[in-house]
């Protein structure tokens, strides 16, 4: 399901578009809760893709409801191009977790679907994401919000320009849409 976002001028609100099945309101862009999903190792799963969506319908389980998600994207693995290319995606979520809980809970997720952390950026099962949490920003106790490193890569702000090309980068000031066509990692990335 692919949304899209717009501005409500009522207000100055920058929201997502609610025009699509299963998303029930608008959603304030400015307090917009963004996770990164990706793979390159189908594990036990036929596919990236069949474990990408059994993750996604896992979240509501852990509390983490899904307001949009992007499509699927396709790129070369990142740093090494040798390793399995990834399927990566976005998803904009409401939960009652504060970032740490957020955190904890993405973290189990990876483990219950085999997320072996061995040698840093090696293939891997599913890798979760916390991208943003509203605006907050800065070093929260050891979380560093926004994602320090998702606004340099297509594979992450592809995704979410899809979905909320109006987002604002809590600390660049850019649209997802301007990050988007200005990322140096994984510009091979796109949508399929």
């Amino acid at each position: 399901m692919v949304e899209t976002a717009k501005r409500d001028d009522r207000n100055g609100v920058r929201t997502a578009d609610a025009s699509q099945p299963g998303i029930d309101a608008p959603v304030d862009l400015d307090q917009a809760v963004i996770v990164a999903l990706g793979c390159n190792d189908k594990g036990v799963w036929s596919s990236c893709r069949e474990a990408l969506e059994a993750a996604l319908a896992r979240f509501r389980s852990e509390g983490i409801d899904i307001l949009a998600r992007s499509s699927w994207w396709s790129s070369l693995a990142w740093p090494d191009p040798q390793d399995p290319p990834f399927l990566n995606g976005v998803a904009l979520v409401r939960t009652d977790h504060d970032p740490h809980a957020l955190m904890a809970t993405l973290g189990r997720i990876e483990d219950a679907f085999g997320r072996q952390r061995s040698v840093r950026n090696a293939p891997r099962t599913l890798d979760l994401d916390l991208i943003a949490y509203g605006r907050l920003s800065g070093d929260m106790e050891g979380l560093i919000l926004p994602h320090p490193r998702a606004a340099e890569r297509r594979f992450v702000m592809g995704p979410v320009a899809e979905i909320a090309p109006d987002w604002v980068h809590p600390t660049d000031g850019r649209t997802a849409l301007d990050l988007a066509a200005s990322t140096s990692v994984g510009r091979d990335a796109h949508a399929i």
